[in-house]
């Protein structure tokens, strides 16, 4: 049996709700088939009031073990009490966060928020809003940047707005499988068998990528949503086009740019008018060029791209 506790700071309940339309495993088989024992989350924990509290101590005070600590949302340090509506289980959610996070054999942060702060760290920040162990792409956190776990691990960082309900129920049954000291992490602490790959990766329009065909507008069914309408899919890792949403589809598959929910930055540019679904450039050029590439090679590749598109890759593959 492994005991699992999953609590929400400052969240809008979007990783809580992936988590519960997970499908390989679903959460039922969580319980079934893997022994996952959820002492308490926050759609499907029982425990209230008094009793929520004393099942929190107990666990602090080590008397019943914590598998997987699980946390969503940031943790608002808010000075000056500002924060005190963050409150649960009768004190402020960090003072559980930091002793929890002591005990846990595993620590895990689900979503944008919980991983780096997400968009309620977004400047000015009147919360203090963290990460667990991050604050954007800086390492340190709430937790700090020498926090390891029971099992000898930094914070497991899940990202994504929300994160895939799959890359969530796969890595709590790596964890409950025994396999969870084996997980190998990026320089986020991010899991590699998610987030090694790019989103581009299984996109659909990569034939336009590669010959620079752009779509114009949204929901265009021919033509990569990178030249013009901001796209981040060559520059963000996430398995988005590799594990579909719902087992159907994407974002970049039904026309709508990849925002890059799985980086540290997101919200990139701070969600400033236009320039969340616009390519920022300079002369032409994107600012932001797919990994691996720099700008004069860039330049030369356009070209020679340009140069020689096939007619095909200007026709509607989706023509019936």
């Amino acid at each position: 049996m492994t005991n699992l506790l999953w609590l929400q700071g400052g969240a809008c309940s979007g990783n809580t709700m992936s988590f519960l339309n997970a499908e390989e495993p679903s959460v039922c088989d969580l319980v079934t088939d893997f022994g996952i024992n959820v002492l308490w989350h926050p759609s499907l924990g029982m425990e209230l009031g008094d009793n929520l509290q004393k099942m929190l101590r107990t666990l602090v005070s080590g008397k019943l073990s914590l598998d997987v600590f699980v946390f969503e949302g940031t943790v608002i340090r808010a000075p000056d009490g500002t924060g005190e509506w963050n409150r649960f289980a009768g004190r402020p959610m960090k003072d559980w966060v930091q002793e929890l996070a002591q005990v846990a054999n595993y620590t895990v942060a689900i979503g944008d928020c919980a991983s780096w702060g997400g968009i309620p760290a977004t400047a000015p920040n009147p919360t203090e809003s963290v990460g667990l162990q991050f604050l954007k792409r800086d390492h340190g956190g709430f937790l700090g940047k020498n926090y390891r776990s029971k099992a000898d691990l930094p914070v497991i960082n899940v990202p994504g707005c929300p994160a895939h309900p799959d890359w969530i129920t796969q890595i709590i049954v790596a964890i409950a499988t025994g396999r969870g000291a084996e997980l190998s992490l990026d320089d986020l602490q991010r899991p590699k068998t998610f987030f090694s790959s790019f989103t581009q990766t299984g996109c659909t329009r990569n034939m336009h990528f590669a010959y620079k065909v752009s779509a114009t507008e949204f929901g265009q069914r021919k033509g990569c949503l990178f030249y013009d309408l901001g796209c981040r899919g060559p520059m963000t890792h996430s398995p988005c086009n590799r594990i579909l949403w719902n087992r159907q589809s994407s974002k970049t598959r039904a026309g709508m740019p990849c925002l890059g929910c799985t980086e540290p930055e997101f919200p990139f540019f701070d969600l400033a008018p236009g320039t969340v679904f616009k390519t920022q450039t300079l002369m032409g050029i994107p600012n932001a060029l797919p990994a691996g590439i720099d700008r004069k090679g860039y330049i030369k590749l356009m070209a020679t791209a340009k140069a020689t598109a096939p007619r095909w890759a200007e026709d509607d593959i989706f023509v019936v």
